[in-house]
C-alpha cells in the first residue's frame, strides 16, 4: 500500500512537471505582443535625390505616414501642391519638401529662382587654365583677375584682382558656332553670382581684356586689396625719371652741358660667384 502511494506521488509530480515545462516553452515560442498607436499625418517626400534648381514632378515625390508630434513645420501633406514648383535648394531622398527650399510658384525652375534678391548672374566664357582646370564647381567661390591695357602703350599693360570670394552658380558648356571654321565648337561657362556693380567690372573686364579665375578656400573670407602689376614691375625695372633741363640765366637759349657719362656696370659670374665690376669709358683727349 504504501508503495502505491509512493507510485501515485511521483506519476502526478512528474505529469505536474511535464505539464509546466510544455506551457513554458509555448508561452516562449509564442509570446504576446503589444501593439501600441502612434497618431500620424501624411508628409510629402522627395522619392529620390533632387537637385537644386530641378522642377518637381509627381515621380519625384511619395506621401508617408510621420509621426503627428514630430512633423516639420511647413511640410505638405499633397503632393499636388509641390507639381511644377522649382528647387532653390538639393534635398536627399526621403527628406521632407519645406517651403524653404522652394522657389515661389511664379518664379519657375532652373537659374533664375536660385539667384537672391539684389544680385545678378553673369556668365563668362573660359578655356581650361581660366576655369582652373575644371575644379572651378558649382559652389565653390572664386577671385577675378583682369589683365587689361588702358592705352595703346605696352608698358601700360596691367593685371589687377578686380572682384574677390566671387560665388560660382553654375559651371558647363555652352555650344557656339565657331564663325572661321564654321561648324560647333565648345566653350567652357562659368556663371558667377555678383551684385550689380560687380557685374559691371566683370563685364567691362572680360570685354576690354582678359580675365583668370583664381580658386579660393571656402573658409578663406578675406579680401586682398592689391595694387596691380605691369610689366616693367614684374621684372624689376623702375622707370627712369626725365632730367631737368638747364635754365639760363639770361632769357637766351642754354647752352648744351657737357654731361660726365655714367659709368656702366657689368655682372660676372664665377662659379656660383657673382661680382659687379665698374667700366670707366676714357675720354678722347
Amino acid at each position: 500500500m504504501a508503495r502505491m502511494r509512493v507510485f501515485v506521488v511521483f506519476v502526478l509530480a512528474i505529469t505536474a512537471g511535464g505539464a509546466l515545462a510544455f506551457g513554458t516553452y509555448n508561452f516562449m515560442q509564442h509570446p504576446q505582443t503589444r501593439t501600441v498607436s502612434i497618431p500620424t499625418r501624411t508628409v510629402v517626400v522627395a522619392a529620390s535625390d533632387i537637385e537644386m534648381g530641378a522642377e518637381l514632378h509627381r515621380d519625384d515625390l511619395r506621401i508617408i505616414d510621420w509621426p503627428a508630434n514630430a512633423v516639420p513645420n511647413g511640410a505638405f501633406a499633397n503632393a499636388d501642391d509641390l507639381v511644377g514648383r522649382g528647387l532653390i535648394l538639393p534635398v536627399i531622398q526621403n527628406e521632407p519638401i519645406l517651403p524653404v527650399k522652394l522657389a515661389s510658384k511664379d518664379a519657375g525652375a532652373g537659374l533664375p529662382p536660385i539667384i537672391p534678391e539684389g544680385l545678378r548672374a553673369v556668365s563668362v566664357r573660359v578655356n581650361e587654365v581660366i576655369g582652373v582646370a575644371g575644379y572651378v564647381l558649382p559652389g565653390t567661390r572664386v577671385d577675378v583677375v583682369a589683365t587689361v591695357n588702358p592705352t595703346d602703350q605696352r608698358s601700360d599693360l596691367t593685371t589687377k584682382v578686380v572682384l574677390t570670394n566671387v560665388q560660382v552658380l553654375a559651371a558647363g558648356t555652352k555650344i557656339e558656332r565657331d564663325t572661321e571654321r564654321n561648324k560647333p565648337m565648345p566653350v567652357s561657362v562659368v556663371t558667377l553670382l555678383v551684385d550689380p556693380e560687380e557685374a559691371e567690372r566683370l563685364t567691362l573686364a572680360s570685354t576690354e581684356g582678359k580675365i583668370q579665375l583664381a580658386l579660393r578656400n571656402p573658409l578663406d573670407r578675406t579680401t586682398p586689396n592689391t595694387r596691380g602689376v605691369r610689366p616693367l614691375t614684374l621684372l624689376g625695372v623702375t622707370q627712369a625719371t626725365p632730367r631737368a633741363k638747364a635754365k639760363s640765366l639770361s632769357g637766351n637759349s642754354p647752352e648744351p652741358v657737357a654731361m660726365a657719362p655714367e659709368p656702366a656696370t657689368i655682372e660676372i659670374i664665377r662659379g656660383d660667384k657673382r661680382a659687379h665690376e665698374t667700366v670707366r669709358q676714357q675720354q678722347e683727349q
